[in-house]
Protein backbone atom coordinates (compact mmCIF):
# COMPACT_ATOMS: atom_id res chain seq x y z
CA UNK A 1 0.00 0.00 0.00
CA UNK A 2 1.62 3.67 -0.55
CA UNK A 3 1.97 6.25 1.24
CA UNK A 4 0.81 9.91 0.21
CA UNK A 5 3.69 11.37 -1.56
CA UNK A 6 4.63 8.10 -3.69
CA UNK A 7 4.06 8.10 -7.66
CA UNK A 8 2.08 5.14 -6.90
CA UNK A 9 -0.95 6.64 -5.16
CA UNK A 10 -0.86 10.25 -5.99
CA UNK A 11 -2.22 10.28 -9.95
CA UNK A 12 -5.49 10.86 -8.26
CA UNK A 13 -8.06 13.69 -7.61
CA UNK A 14 -6.92 17.44 -7.69
CA UNK A 15 -8.86 20.45 -7.05
CA UNK A 16 -8.46 23.83 -8.86
CA UNK A 17 -10.27 26.63 -6.52
CA UNK A 18 -11.56 28.84 -8.80
CA UNK A 19 -12.14 28.93 -12.92
CA UNK A 20 -10.47 32.30 -13.95
CA UNK A 21 -7.84 32.33 -16.39
CA UNK A 22 -5.03 30.92 -14.13
CA UNK A 23 -7.45 28.34 -12.85
CA UNK A 24 -8.40 26.64 -16.30
CA UNK A 25 -4.54 27.12 -17.31
CA UNK A 26 -3.47 25.16 -13.70
CA UNK A 27 -6.17 22.64 -14.69
CA UNK A 28 -5.17 22.11 -18.53
CA UNK A 29 -1.75 21.93 -16.49
CA UNK A 30 -2.90 18.78 -14.81
CA UNK A 31 -5.37 17.19 -16.62
CA UNK A 32 -2.70 14.84 -18.16
CA UNK A 33 -1.73 13.20 -15.09
CA UNK A 34 -4.30 13.84 -12.70
CA UNK A 35 -7.26 11.24 -12.97
CA UNK A 36 -9.41 13.68 -12.21
CA UNK A 37 -9.77 17.44 -11.87
CA UNK A 38 -12.23 19.43 -10.55
CA UNK A 39 -12.68 23.30 -11.09
CA UNK A 40 -14.54 25.28 -8.21
CA UNK A 41 -15.88 28.35 -9.43
CA UNK A 42 -18.21 30.94 -7.35
CA UNK A 43 -19.52 32.28 -10.42
CA UNK A 44 -22.10 30.66 -13.14
CA UNK A 45 -20.21 31.63 -16.28
CA UNK A 46 -21.80 33.82 -18.75
CA UNK A 47 -22.78 32.77 -22.44
CA UNK A 48 -20.40 33.91 -24.88
CA UNK A 49 -17.47 36.47 -23.79
CA UNK A 50 -19.17 38.45 -21.42
CA UNK A 51 -17.98 40.06 -17.93
CA UNK A 52 -18.72 38.16 -14.43
CA UNK A 53 -19.04 39.47 -11.26
CA UNK A 54 -15.92 37.12 -9.66
CA UNK A 55 -13.73 39.51 -12.37
CA UNK A 56 -13.93 43.00 -11.62
CA UNK A 57 -10.72 43.68 -13.76
CA UNK A 58 -12.02 42.51 -16.79
CA UNK A 59 -13.53 45.82 -17.56
CA UNK A 60 -10.21 47.59 -17.44
CA UNK A 61 -7.43 47.09 -19.64
CA UNK A 62 -5.37 43.92 -20.04
CA UNK A 63 -2.31 43.11 -21.73
CA UNK A 64 -1.04 39.72 -22.89
CA UNK A 65 3.12 40.09 -23.06
CA UNK A 66 5.17 38.19 -25.77
CA UNK A 67 6.25 35.44 -23.30
CA UNK A 68 2.06 35.07 -22.41
CA UNK A 69 1.34 34.76 -25.77
CA UNK A 70 3.84 32.00 -26.41
CA UNK A 71 3.30 30.02 -23.06
CA UNK A 72 -0.22 30.23 -23.71
CA UNK A 73 -0.26 28.97 -27.29
CA UNK A 74 2.31 26.12 -26.06
CA UNK A 75 -0.13 24.87 -23.29
CA UNK A 76 -2.89 25.46 -25.59
CA UNK A 77 -1.59 24.86 -29.59
CA UNK A 78 -4.39 26.84 -31.64
CA UNK A 79 -5.33 29.34 -28.85
CA UNK A 80 -3.29 32.35 -30.30
CA UNK A 81 -4.55 32.01 -33.96
CA UNK A 82 -8.27 31.40 -31.88
CA UNK A 83 -8.24 34.94 -30.09
CA UNK A 84 -6.96 36.93 -33.44
CA UNK A 85 -9.63 34.95 -35.30
CA UNK A 86 -12.46 36.52 -32.40
CA UNK A 87 -10.92 39.99 -32.83
CA UNK A 88 -7.83 40.34 -30.58
CA UNK A 89 -4.59 42.18 -31.97
CA UNK A 90 -1.37 41.48 -31.72
CA UNK A 91 0.29 45.18 -31.88
CA UNK A 92 3.94 45.46 -32.03
CA UNK A 93 6.24 46.87 -29.29
CA UNK A 94 8.09 49.22 -31.81
CA UNK A 95 5.86 50.08 -34.85
CA UNK A 96 1.99 49.67 -33.32
CA UNK A 97 2.62 50.76 -29.81
CA UNK A 98 3.85 54.23 -28.99
CA UNK A 99 5.51 53.93 -25.51
CA UNK A 100 6.16 57.33 -23.49
CA UNK A 101 8.71 56.01 -20.87
CA UNK A 102 9.79 58.71 -18.16
CA UNK A 103 12.46 59.02 -20.20
CA UNK A 104 9.85 59.90 -23.43
CA UNK A 105 9.15 58.14 -26.39
CA UNK A 106 10.41 54.93 -27.33
CA UNK A 107 12.96 55.04 -30.77
CA UNK A 108 11.60 52.92 -33.48
CA UNK A 109 13.18 49.86 -35.00
CA UNK A 110 11.90 46.47 -36.62
CA UNK A 111 10.67 44.20 -33.95
CA UNK A 112 8.71 40.94 -33.69
CA UNK A 113 7.46 41.33 -30.52
CA UNK A 114 4.20 42.13 -29.45
CA UNK A 115 1.19 42.68 -26.98
CA UNK A 116 -1.96 41.13 -27.62
CA UNK A 117 -5.16 43.15 -26.86
CA UNK A 118 -8.47 42.32 -26.50
CA UNK A 119 -11.10 42.37 -23.94
CA UNK A 120 -10.24 39.91 -20.65
CA UNK A 121 -13.72 38.03 -21.26
CA UNK A 122 -12.63 36.96 -24.71
CA UNK A 123 -9.16 35.79 -23.27
CA UNK A 124 -10.78 33.57 -20.45
CA UNK A 125 -13.40 32.36 -23.05
CA UNK A 126 -11.63 30.94 -25.19
CA UNK A 127 -9.06 29.24 -22.72
CA UNK A 128 -12.58 27.99 -21.02
CA UNK A 129 -13.88 26.55 -23.74
CA UNK A 130 -11.07 24.23 -24.52
CA UNK A 131 -10.56 23.44 -21.03
CA UNK A 132 -13.76 22.22 -20.82
CA UNK A 133 -13.55 19.85 -23.74
CA UNK A 134 -11.10 17.80 -21.41
CA UNK A 135 -12.64 14.63 -20.54
CA UNK A 136 -11.09 14.41 -17.49
CA UNK A 137 -11.60 17.83 -15.97
CA UNK A 138 -14.72 18.81 -13.95
CA UNK A 139 -16.80 22.30 -13.47
CA UNK A 140 -18.35 22.85 -10.54
CA UNK A 141 -20.09 26.60 -10.55
CA UNK A 142 -21.99 28.38 -8.61
CA UNK A 143 -19.67 26.60 -5.37
CA UNK A 144 -17.77 27.79 -3.19
CA UNK A 145 -14.59 26.55 -1.35
CA UNK A 146 -15.43 27.58 2.38
CA UNK A 147 -12.40 25.71 3.88
CA UNK A 148 -9.36 23.26 3.72
CA UNK A 149 -9.49 19.65 5.06
CA UNK A 150 -6.13 18.22 6.11
CA UNK A 151 -3.65 19.32 9.56
CA UNK A 152 -1.06 21.31 9.53
CA UNK A 153 1.48 19.13 7.71
CA UNK A 154 -0.75 18.22 4.87
CA UNK A 155 -3.71 19.66 2.68
CA UNK A 156 -5.99 16.67 1.18
CA UNK A 157 -8.83 18.29 -0.31
CA UNK A 158 -11.40 21.44 0.50
CA UNK A 159 -15.11 21.99 1.65
CA UNK A 160 -17.62 23.53 0.00
CA UNK A 161 -20.85 24.56 0.04
CA UNK A 162 -23.26 25.74 -2.80
CA UNK A 163 -22.48 29.72 -3.13
CA UNK A 164 -24.96 31.56 -0.73
CA UNK A 165 -26.17 28.53 0.88
CA UNK A 166 -23.85 28.92 4.06
CA UNK A 167 -26.40 27.19 6.40
CA UNK A 168 -26.23 24.27 4.61
CA UNK A 169 -24.23 21.20 5.47
CA UNK A 170 -20.92 21.39 3.81
CA UNK A 171 -19.33 18.76 1.56
CA UNK A 172 -16.08 17.44 1.20
CA UNK A 173 -13.79 16.52 -2.19
CA UNK A 174 -11.02 14.94 -0.79
CA UNK A 175 -7.81 15.41 -3.33
CA UNK A 176 -4.33 14.79 -3.89
CA UNK A 177 -3.48 18.35 -4.52
CA UNK A 178 -5.61 21.80 -4.14
CA UNK A 179 -4.54 24.39 -5.96
CA UNK A 180 -5.14 27.52 -5.14
CA UNK A 181 -6.34 30.22 -7.84
CA UNK A 182 -8.96 32.14 -6.72
CA UNK A 183 -6.93 35.44 -7.42
CA UNK A 184 -7.29 38.74 -5.53
CA UNK A 185 -9.87 37.01 -2.59
CA UNK A 186 -8.26 34.56 -1.54
CA UNK A 187 -8.92 32.93 2.23
CA UNK A 188 -5.52 30.58 1.74
CA UNK A 189 -3.91 32.74 4.79
CA UNK A 190 -6.96 32.30 7.10
CA UNK A 191 -7.83 28.19 5.95
CA UNK A 192 -4.53 27.10 6.51
CA UNK A 193 -4.38 28.91 9.53
CA UNK A 194 -7.81 27.27 10.56
CA UNK A 195 -5.54 24.39 9.71
CA UNK A 196 -2.45 24.95 12.48
CA UNK A 197 0.19 25.53 9.28
CA UNK A 198 2.85 27.86 9.80
CA UNK A 199 1.78 31.42 8.50
CA UNK A 200 3.41 32.42 5.02
CA UNK A 201 5.68 34.68 4.27
CA UNK A 202 4.67 37.35 2.07
CA UNK A 203 5.98 40.91 0.76
CA UNK A 204 3.49 43.76 0.30
CA UNK A 205 3.53 47.29 -1.50
CA UNK A 206 0.87 49.80 -2.26
CA UNK A 207 1.26 52.43 -4.75
CA UNK A 208 -2.62 53.33 -3.77
CA UNK A 209 -3.12 52.60 -7.59
CA UNK A 210 -6.88 53.19 -9.08
CA UNK A 211 -8.24 52.94 -11.93
CA UNK A 212 -10.74 54.61 -14.55
CA UNK A 213 -11.88 52.79 -18.21
CA UNK A 214 -14.19 53.62 -20.62
CA UNK A 215 -15.20 51.63 -24.00
CA UNK A 216 -15.50 53.36 -27.49
CA UNK A 217 -16.06 52.99 -30.76
CA UNK A 218 -13.28 52.78 -33.12
CA UNK A 219 -13.73 55.15 -35.89
CA UNK A 220 -13.68 53.00 -39.47
CA UNK A 221 -10.92 55.42 -40.43
CA UNK A 222 -8.42 54.11 -37.14
CA UNK A 223 -6.18 51.87 -37.18
CA UNK A 224 -6.68 48.82 -35.40
CA UNK A 225 -3.40 47.38 -34.82
CA UNK A 226 -1.70 50.74 -32.96
CA UNK A 227 -2.01 51.63 -29.05
CA UNK A 228 -0.65 54.62 -26.86
CA UNK A 229 0.91 53.99 -23.46
CA UNK A 230 1.64 57.24 -21.06
CA UNK A 231 3.55 56.16 -18.51
CA UNK A 232 3.80 57.84 -15.50
CA UNK A 233 6.72 60.03 -14.01
CA UNK A 234 8.12 59.43 -10.42
CA UNK A 235 7.57 61.64 -8.30
CA UNK A 236 5.62 64.16 -9.56
CA UNK A 237 3.37 63.39 -12.04
CA UNK A 238 1.13 59.86 -10.86
CA UNK A 239 -0.95 59.91 -13.94
CA UNK A 240 -0.85 56.87 -16.69
CA UNK A 241 -3.13 56.10 -19.41
CA UNK A 242 -3.48 53.71 -22.27
CA UNK A 243 -5.70 53.69 -25.41
CA UNK A 244 -5.99 50.09 -26.70
CA UNK A 245 -7.90 48.34 -29.78
CA UNK A 246 -10.17 45.18 -28.84
CA UNK A 247 -12.60 43.27 -30.64
CA UNK A 248 -15.67 44.60 -31.74
CA UNK A 249 -14.37 47.60 -33.71
CA UNK A 250 -14.18 49.05 -29.86
CA UNK A 251 -10.73 51.15 -27.79
CA UNK A 252 -10.55 50.88 -24.37
CA UNK A 253 -9.46 54.21 -22.79
CA UNK A 254 -8.40 53.64 -19.43
CA UNK A 255 -6.47 56.15 -16.82
CA UNK A 256 -4.77 55.21 -13.75
CA UNK A 257 -3.16 57.31 -10.78
CA UNK A 258 -0.84 56.53 -8.12
CA UNK A 259 -1.91 57.51 -4.26
CA UNK A 260 -3.05 61.25 -5.10
CA UNK A 261 -3.50 61.07 -8.59
CA UNK A 262 -6.86 58.92 -8.47
CA UNK A 263 -9.33 59.10 -11.42
CA UNK A 264 -12.38 60.03 -11.97
CA UNK A 265 -15.20 58.53 -13.55
CA UNK A 266 -17.73 61.29 -14.22
CA UNK A 267 -18.01 61.92 -17.64
CA UNK A 268 -16.94 65.61 -17.74
CA UNK A 269 -14.05 64.54 -15.26
CA UNK A 270 -12.93 61.52 -17.44
CA UNK A 271 -12.38 63.96 -20.76
CA UNK A 272 -10.30 66.44 -18.62
CA UNK A 273 -8.51 64.30 -17.06
CA UNK A 274 -7.17 62.50 -20.04
CA UNK A 275 -5.90 65.92 -20.89
CA UNK A 276 -3.83 66.31 -17.97
CA UNK A 277 -1.44 63.28 -19.12
CA UNK A 278 1.54 63.60 -19.87
CA UNK A 279 0.93 64.05 -23.87
CA UNK A 280 -2.44 64.90 -25.02
CA UNK A 281 -2.38 62.08 -28.09
CA UNK A 282 -4.88 59.73 -26.23
CA UNK A 283 -7.53 62.82 -25.66
CA UNK A 284 -6.54 63.77 -29.10
CA UNK A 285 -7.66 60.58 -30.31
CA UNK A 286 -11.29 59.77 -28.74
CA UNK A 287 -11.77 63.21 -29.31
CA UNK A 288 -15.36 62.97 -31.78
CA UNK A 289 -15.34 59.36 -31.23
CA UNK A 290 -18.58 57.95 -29.20
CA UNK A 291 -18.36 55.80 -26.28
CA UNK A 292 -20.24 52.83 -25.75
CA UNK A 293 -20.91 53.13 -22.44
CA UNK A 294 -20.06 55.11 -18.73
CA UNK A 295 -16.73 54.88 -17.21
CA UNK A 296 -15.71 51.91 -14.47
CA UNK A 297 -13.69 52.56 -11.39
CA UNK A 298 -11.18 50.00 -10.10
CA UNK A 299 -9.30 49.78 -7.04
CA UNK A 300 -6.60 46.23 -7.10
CA UNK A 301 -5.58 46.82 -3.92
CA UNK A 302 -1.90 46.43 -2.78
CA UNK A 303 0.32 44.04 -4.38
CA UNK A 304 1.38 40.99 -1.86
CA UNK A 305 3.91 38.00 -2.91
CA UNK A 306 3.25 35.26 -1.11
CA UNK A 307 6.12 33.16 -0.46
CA UNK A 308 4.81 29.51 -0.63
CA UNK A 309 8.02 28.18 -1.37
CA UNK A 310 9.25 28.80 1.47
CA UNK A 311 6.17 26.72 3.29
CA UNK A 312 6.19 23.28 4.47
CA UNK A 313 2.57 22.01 3.85
CA UNK A 314 2.24 19.17 1.57
CA UNK A 315 -0.57 19.35 -1.04
CA UNK A 316 -1.03 22.67 -1.42
CA UNK A 317 0.25 25.76 -4.15
CA UNK A 318 -1.18 28.57 -5.50
CA UNK A 319 -0.58 30.68 -8.64
CA UNK A 320 -2.36 33.37 -10.42
CA UNK A 321 -2.94 36.38 -8.12
CA UNK A 322 -3.64 34.22 -5.54
CA UNK A 323 0.19 33.67 -5.20
CA UNK A 324 1.00 36.96 -6.09
CA UNK A 325 -0.86 40.22 -7.42
CA UNK A 326 1.13 43.07 -9.11
CA UNK A 327 0.68 46.75 -9.93
CA UNK A 328 -1.49 45.88 -13.17
CA UNK A 329 -0.02 48.94 -14.54
CA UNK A 330 2.67 46.91 -15.82
CA UNK A 331 0.89 44.27 -17.61
CA UNK A 332 2.80 41.23 -15.91
CA UNK A 333 -0.66 39.72 -13.95
CA UNK A 334 -1.68 37.17 -16.96
CA UNK A 335 1.87 36.34 -18.03
CA UNK A 336 2.97 35.46 -14.90
CA UNK A 337 -0.08 32.78 -14.15
CA UNK A 338 0.61 31.18 -17.56
CA UNK A 339 4.45 30.45 -16.40
CA UNK A 340 3.30 29.21 -13.64
CA UNK A 341 1.06 26.75 -15.36
CA UNK A 342 3.23 25.75 -17.50
CA UNK A 343 5.93 25.29 -14.30
CA UNK A 344 2.99 22.79 -12.73
CA UNK A 345 2.86 21.18 -16.29
CA UNK A 346 6.55 20.35 -16.14
CA UNK A 347 7.03 18.83 -12.53
CA UNK A 348 3.54 16.59 -12.68
CA UNK A 349 4.88 15.12 -15.87
CA UNK A 350 8.55 15.11 -14.55
CA UNK A 351 7.26 13.32 -11.72
CA UNK A 352 4.50 11.58 -13.22
CA UNK A 353 2.34 12.41 -10.37
CA UNK A 354 0.76 15.13 -7.67
CA UNK A 355 3.39 14.34 -4.77
CA UNK A 356 5.07 15.94 -2.78
CA UNK A 357 8.31 16.36 -5.21
CA UNK A 358 5.96 18.02 -7.70
CA UNK A 359 4.63 20.39 -5.60
CA UNK A 360 7.71 21.50 -4.06
CA UNK A 361 9.16 22.09 -7.81
CA UNK A 362 6.30 23.91 -8.86
CA UNK A 363 6.60 26.35 -5.88
CA UNK A 364 9.88 27.29 -6.25
CA UNK A 365 9.61 27.50 -10.32
CA UNK A 366 6.85 30.04 -9.37
CA UNK A 367 8.74 32.16 -7.22
CA UNK A 368 11.67 31.67 -10.24
CA UNK A 369 8.79 33.36 -12.89
CA UNK A 370 7.96 35.90 -10.31
CA UNK A 371 10.96 37.34 -8.86
CA UNK A 372 11.85 39.42 -11.89
CA UNK A 373 8.87 41.13 -12.28
CA UNK A 374 7.86 41.97 -8.81
CA UNK A 375 11.29 43.52 -8.39
CA UNK A 376 10.65 45.66 -11.29
CA UNK A 377 7.39 46.44 -10.51
CA UNK A 378 8.01 47.15 -6.64
CA UNK A 379 10.90 48.86 -7.47
CA UNK A 380 8.86 51.60 -9.69
CA UNK A 381 6.21 51.63 -6.96
CA UNK A 382 8.42 52.92 -3.90
CA UNK A 383 9.60 55.95 -6.25
CA UNK A 384 5.93 57.82 -5.05
CA UNK A 385 5.81 59.21 -2.08
CA UNK A 386 2.46 58.00 -1.32
CA UNK A 387 3.56 54.08 -1.87
CA UNK A 388 3.75 51.95 1.61
CA UNK A 389 5.96 48.95 2.09
CA UNK A 390 8.17 47.34 -0.63
CA UNK A 391 12.33 46.96 -1.00
CA UNK A 392 14.17 49.75 0.06
CA UNK A 393 18.15 50.17 0.56
CA UNK A 394 21.21 50.44 -2.07
CA UNK A 395 20.03 47.42 -4.28
CA UNK A 396 16.73 49.00 -5.49
CA UNK A 397 18.60 52.55 -6.08
CA UNK A 398 21.03 50.98 -8.10
CA UNK A 399 18.32 49.04 -10.27
CA UNK A 400 16.12 52.78 -10.53
CA UNK A 401 19.43 54.52 -11.41
CA UNK A 402 19.85 51.83 -14.32
CA UNK A 403 16.94 51.62 -15.42
CA UNK A 404 16.78 54.98 -16.15
CA UNK A 405 19.70 55.26 -17.67
CA UNK A 406 18.63 52.67 -20.02
CA UNK A 407 15.10 54.72 -20.67
CA UNK A 408 17.47 57.51 -21.22
CA UNK A 409 19.40 56.52 -23.66
CA UNK A 410 16.27 53.94 -25.71
CA UNK A 411 14.32 56.81 -26.44
CA UNK A 412 17.36 57.68 -29.14
CA UNK A 413 19.21 54.54 -29.54
CA UNK A 414 17.25 51.27 -31.31
CA UNK A 415 19.35 48.25 -29.67
CA UNK A 416 18.72 49.74 -26.15
CA UNK A 417 14.97 49.95 -27.39
CA UNK A 418 15.18 47.07 -28.51
CA UNK A 419 16.82 45.41 -24.97
CA UNK A 420 14.10 46.98 -22.95
CA UNK A 421 11.35 45.51 -24.62
CA UNK A 422 12.69 42.29 -24.67
CA UNK A 423 13.23 42.38 -20.96
CA UNK A 424 9.66 43.88 -20.71
CA UNK A 425 7.81 41.32 -22.79
CA UNK A 426 9.79 38.93 -20.16
CA UNK A 427 10.83 36.87 -23.25
CA UNK A 428 14.55 37.73 -21.41
CA UNK A 429 15.66 38.38 -18.18
CA UNK A 430 16.69 41.98 -16.74
CA UNK A 431 20.91 40.39 -16.90
CA UNK A 432 20.04 41.42 -21.03
CA UNK A 433 20.57 44.84 -20.24
CA UNK A 434 24.00 44.30 -18.70
CA UNK A 435 25.14 42.97 -21.60
CA UNK A 436 28.52 45.11 -23.73
CA UNK A 437 26.05 45.39 -26.52
CA UNK A 438 23.56 47.41 -24.37
CA UNK A 439 25.58 48.46 -21.53
CA UNK A 440 28.30 50.39 -23.09
CA UNK A 441 25.58 52.59 -24.94
CA UNK A 442 23.78 53.02 -21.92
CA UNK A 443 26.80 54.12 -19.63
CA UNK A 444 29.19 55.69 -22.55
CA UNK A 445 26.83 56.61 -25.21
CA UNK A 446 27.79 56.25 -29.06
Amino acid sequence: MSSRGSAAGDRGTAVVIGGGLAGCLAAWALHGVAERVVVVERDRYPDGADFRPGVPQAKHGHLLLEAGQRTIDELLPGALAELLAAGATRVSLSGGLRWLTSAGWLAPYDSDLAVLTCSRPLIDRVVLDRVRAAPNVEFRTGTEVIGLLGDRHTVTGVQVNRRGRRGEETAGIPAELVVDAAGRATHAAKWLSVLGAPAVPRDRVDAGVSYATRFYHRPADAPADSALYLQSHAPDQGRFGVLLPVEGDRWIVGMGGMRGYEPSIQPEEFEKQLGLLRDPCIAETVTGAKPTGPARGFVPGPSVWRHYERSSTHGFLALGDASCTFNPVYGQGMTVAALAARALRDAVRKHGDLGHAAVRETRDAIAGVTRNPWQMAAGEDVRFAGTTGGPSGLQVKVQQRMLDRVLARAVTDARVAAAFHQVAAMVEPPTLLFRPSVLGPVLFGG
